[in-house]
């Protein structure tokens, strides 16, 4: 028995290994088909052959006589094998059979039509660029190989020596024509033709009396809508978006029957015991256990049957789903400028979402008992503490429904805040939390988790009107409200992001949903990431976006940095980074990264004089506790100065950890990020840490979290991205053609300046003494200087500078500070000089 079932589970286990298999060589094949070079190879053969056809046309126009004679005695593969059969067409045997198919067998002169589109094509595949407006050349190409054919068949007739010029389908149709309507009624027809074409082709009036009308004029299509045409090698682009829907304008007419998409409120009859806000003209439905105005969207075909009278009034909301601006096999819209960051990858896809999953149905569903006993046992609890409340409403949210009551005057908030666990106890309800006040609202909120929380997509979020239409700078969608709505906060503003929560309440989805949102909204050019992962297993599928996205220091194999030390390096390189950004900003009279952006897309700064495009920088770091327990200082410093200073130029972090104690979210830490997000953690204490306020320790997990910006305190459902959605989307993009390399951040010098010992003298870099020279008139000792004077590249730089701190010329390095010039004129300079041009001699 026991070796039976062995045997069974070989046979599962090879099974399911072979479905592996075949979709993993499926995914490869898609892959390659959306490879950039392979587009690239079908161009150049595609080019070649139009090429090879146009030469073996040419050569047909000569010897085409004798060659047809060969082929039209002898089949294909008789020509092709025979030995003693010998063509004078230029290409051999394949160009005569080619050239006298197309040519004497079909159109004749006017199959010099075939190759010339064959080569507009391939230079489209090849460099991107339309040399000929592809539809209407192919409409003018395919009447002229049909008509020409005609016409010289009809006209050379009498002299089958001239068959080359017709072709076999001229001259058969010019004897079918003539057949059916004799000579001259052939004559006129192709004369009627000809001219139809040219007058709907370019647009001709035949009435030359009639002047156009400015509204004729105006109708007329410009030359640029004649461009619109199908891109054998890429996906046809144009109009990618269309025309996203507006927005409904919600009318709040009692009067009005239950659409979608609207707001209606439909009020009960008015009670003896409660106070009323009816109006007369209101519809009057059953009365139900619910006993109240229930204002419902996105529900029209919600009934509700006769229910014993309630003590209580709830009003319902369910807010409305945001309408997919596009489909779901659509890409998002992306602006350009007048100087374009995107030149170098202009053949860039970004992806589409049908790479992400759709997790049930977007629309919530309401589950009115469910409700209705929350209600009784709200109210019912608060009345046994002789607390009475004149009016209760209910939103419902995909995982949580806030209860929002209003107290009868003169009851303490206080009394009610005090209560929040003997409602969790009568709920019996996991994550009860009560907000009193609720802010901008005079109302008291108790948020009771839902029986059946729903999961909240992240396509739906990417296709929603909010996010597509979004204008952020760096926007990021997070997840939905409590009111279901979708949430899309900017990463720009906030300006870093600080994620905390217990083991397996939703950061590392979290975190894939804030770099997915970027990837689906931003160019390569646009946005870089520095991402450190301490674990070694959470951000490893972005390492196949190196050449697109990441950012590295130079020299470095890995893009995904886990070495503690080499975390040390990179925040300082970031250091580094900002400080030359600063330098670009102030010599272009700017105070942020989007006016300086701005003015070189203009074309206002001269790329001469170092001034360059500048894309976000985001650093994400997944696990933050790990790199203080091994480094401490050395990581919490130049985040704490990245932090307090980087936001201007582009620069921006998000740092998440699992262990929100003082001694991993310093103060120091909680100064320079006003943005926190706070997942489910074990105490009220943790919750402290985080955000400052308590809560947190009510969340329900997966994904539940509390987002702090300011004053505000947001609840959200996180949107959900599973690890098979990132790895469809990274391999989408990481297939396309990419940058040479990742983004090189600036190389960084230990600060213990133990590198300078090793430097050589006698090889001194070529430019080492004018190096010196700006070194000790300007007084400043930096990299960034030597660049900008020498124009240099930044390792260059570096040497130079290690050089002439080698010959103490310059003092050794001292954090972000510029270097002490140790020498301060010019002959001092002069003498140090002559003594090593010296030495080397």
């Amino acid at each position: 028995m026991t070796k039976k079932a062995g045997s069974e589970e070989e046979v599962k286990e090879k099974s399911k290994s072979k479905k592996k298999k075949q979709g993993f060589s499926l995914k490869g094949i898609k892959t390659f088909l959306i490879d950039e070079r392979t587009h690239q190879t079908f161009g150049l053969l595609l080019l070649l052959f139009s090429l090879f056809l146009f030469a073996a046309f040419i050569s047909h126009l000569w010897y085409w006589q004798s060659d047809s004679a060969i082929s039209g005695a002898n089949t294909v593969g008789e020509l092709l094998i025979r030995q003693d059969l010998q063509v004078k067409n230029w290409l051999g045997k394949l160009g005569a059979i080619l050239a006298d198919y197309f040519m004497t067998g079909k159109f004749g002169i006017a199959a010099f039509f075939i190759p010339f589109y064959l080569f507009l094509t391939s230079i489209k595949i090849i460099t991107s660029r339309t040399l000929l407006p592809f539809g209407p050349t192919f409409r003018w190409g395919l009447f002229t190989a049909v008509w020409l054919s005609t016409f010289l068949g009809f006209a050379l007739s009498a002299k089958p020596t001239w068959l080359i010029l017709g072709g076999v389908y001229g001259y058969e149709m010019s004897d079918t024509l003539k057949g059916l309507i004799g000579g001259i009624g052939t004559g006129l027809l192709l004369l009627a033709s000809l001219t139809a074409f040219i007058t709907v082709t370019f647009k001709l009036n035949l009435q030359w009396n009639k002047q156009a009308t400015p509204a004729e004029e105006a109708v007329e299509p410009s030359p640029d809508q004649e461009k619109a045409a199908p891109d054998f090698a890429d996906k046809v682009i144009s109009n990618l978006f269309g025309e996203t829907e507006k927005p409904q304008v919600i009318d709040f007419d009692d009067t009005d029957p239950i659409y979608d998409d609207q707001v209606h409120e439909i009020e009960n009859m008015e009670m003896e015991d409660l106070p009323s806000d009816e109006d007369d003209d209101s519809e009057t439905i059953a009365e139900t256990d619910l006993d109240d105005e229930l204002a419902i969207e996105n529900e029209p075909d919600l009934t509700m049957e006769n229910q014993p009278e309630a003590d209580m009034e709830l009003e319902t909301i369910v807010a409305a789903e945001d309408e997919m601006a596009i489909d779901d096999d659509g890409e998002l819209p992306h602006a350009t400028g007048d100087y374009d960051p995107k030149l170098e990858l202009s053949r860039y896809k970004y992806p589409s979402l049908d790479l992400l999953e759709n997790y049930g149905d977007k629309k919530l569903e309401i589950n009115k008992e469910e409700l209705e006993a929350n209600k009784n046992k709200i109210v019912e609890t608060l009345r046994h503490y002789d607390i009475n409340i004149e009016k209760i409403k209910a939103t419902i949210g995909p995982t949580v429904t806030l209860f929002e009551i209003v107290p009868q005057a003169g009851t303490r908030i206080s009394k009610i805040k005090n209560l929040e666990n003997d409602i969790a106890l009568s709920i019996a309800a996991l994550g009860i939390r009560i907000i009193a006040p609720i802010p901008g609202k005079g109302t008291i909120g108790i948020e009771v988790p839902n029986q059946k929380p729903e999961i909240v997509p992240m396509k739906n979020l990417l296709g929603s009107e909010r996010f597509v239409n979004s204008e952020f700078d760096l926007p990021i969608a997070l997840g939905k409200t409590i009111s279901n709505e979708v949430f899309i906060a900017d990463l720009a503003k906030m300006p870093h992001l600080l994620m905390a929560g217990a083991t397996g309440q939703g950061k590392s989805v979290g975190l894939n949903a804030i770099l997915v949102s970027l990837l689906y909204k931003k160019h390569p050019s646009q946005v870089k990431f520095v991402m450190v992962d301490p674990k070694k297993v959470e951000l490893t599928l972005f390492r196949t976006i190196e050449r697109h996205f990441l950012a590295k220091l130079p020299n470095e194999e890995e893009p995904i940095i886990t070495d503690t030390k080499k975390v040390i390096n990179t925040l300082n390189s970031l250091c580094i980074e900002m400080d030359q950004r600063y330098e670009l900003l102030k010599d272009a009279a700017v105070r942020t990264i989007k006016e300086y952006n701005a003015k070189f897309i203009a074309r206002k700064l001269n790329p001469n004089n170092g001034h360059r495009y500048l894309p976000y920088i985001v650093l994400v770091v997944d696990e933050f506790a790990d790199l203080i327990m091994t480094a401490g200082k050395e990581v919490e410093t130049p985040i704490a100065r990245l932090a307090q200073l980087a936001r201007a130029i582009g620069i921006h972090l998000i740092i998440a950890t699992q262990r929100p104690s003082v001694n991993i979210i310093t103060g120091t830490i909680k100064a320079n990020f006003p943005a926190r997000i706070a997942f489910r953690v074990s105490s009220k204490i943790d919750a402290r840490t985080i955000l400052d306020s308590q809560g947190a320790e009510q969340l329900i997990g997966k994904g539940d979290m509390l987002l702090s910006m300011g004053s505000d305190l947001i609840r959200l459902q996180c949107a959900f991205v599973d690890t098979p959605e990132v790895d469809r989307i990274t391999e989408f993009i990481g297939g396309q053609q990419g940058y040479a390399d990742a983004f090189l951040l600036p190389e960084y010098i230990d600060e213990n300046g133990e590198g300078s010992k090793d430097i050589s003298l006698e090889d001194r870099d070529p430019l080492f003494e004018d190096a010196a020279q700006i070194i000790v008139n300007a007084q400043q000792g930096s990299a960034s200087l030597l660049q900008r004077k020498l124009k240099l590249g930044y390792n260059r730089a570096g040497r130079i500078i290690d050089q002439l701190e080698a010959a103490r010329i310059i003092g050794p390095f001292e954090g972000s500070k510029a270097r002490e010039v140790l020498i301060k004129d010019p002959m001092s300079l002069d003498q140090i000089l002559q003594g090593l041009r010296n030495r080397n001699n």
